[in-house]
């Protein structure tokens, strides 16, 4: 499991900023209008530029800090799950001894009393029903982490979609860019117009401050 979760991680936000450049191929308000019949008669050239949303998730100082700091959220909150469960595990297993033992005096007639005989069986049936009250408990802390962690991982996708959109917005603020895409939408990539290491730069000395 913890060796599947960065992988979601990184998943879940390259969706996210393939969404973000894809808005920006699809209709960007903050870059140019597209050239004009004339201006294009004129040889007037569009501007574009070419974004890797991997090298991002992977220099990007805020996405690594914040994977990392979900992760070690994540390990932890499992650490204190699974040592409930096993010590949950241990009282299943002796109450399961204790119902054993019970079977075998109650056969061998090894009771004093019939009273004696139903006081035990009263007490293994309430430890029963404490321990499927307990067994509930730690489904639900289960589920509760699993709910907890997709909203934390959502709220960080939300989080660097924001920055890199923002980001995007000050790099292009004179519209200098007619379009500024993500290189997964791209079928064929032309050499010049990567400025992935200046967004990188960028948003790394933004963070910073």
């Amino acid at each position: 499991m913890k060796k599947q979760l960065p992988i979601i991680i990184d998943a879940v936000l390259a969706v996210a900023l393939i969404a973000l450049y894809v808005f920006y191929f699809a209709g960007n308000p903050f870059a140019k209008k597209p050239a004009s019949d004339k201006a294009e008669a004129e040889g007037e050239l569009m501007h574009i530029a070419v974004v890797n949303t991997d090298s991002i998730l992977k220099h990007y100082t805020f996405a690594i800090d914040a994977q990392d700091q979900l992760m070690n959220q994540y390990e932890e909150s499992t650490l204190k799950l699974d040592t409930k469960a096993k010590t949950f595990q241990k009282e299943y297993e002796t109450f399961q001894q204790d119902v054993l033992n019970f079977q075998r005096k109650l056969e061998a007639g090894a009771f004093l009393s019939r009273e004696r005989a139903e006081s035990e069986q009263a007490r293994l049936q309430k430890k029963e029903q404490q321990l499927l009250a307990k067994q509930q408990e730690l489904e639900n802390l289960r589920q509760q982490l699993a709910n907890d962690f997709m909203e934390q991982q959502a709220d960080l996708t939300q989080q660097l979609q924001d920055s890199v959109q923002q980001y995007l917005r000050e790099l292009n603020s004179d519209g200098h860019y007619h379009l500024i895409l993500n290189d997964a939408v791209l079928l064929n990539q032309v050499e010049g117009y990567d400025i992935t290491e200046q967004v990188i730069e960028g948003l790394n000395a933004r963070s910073v401050k």
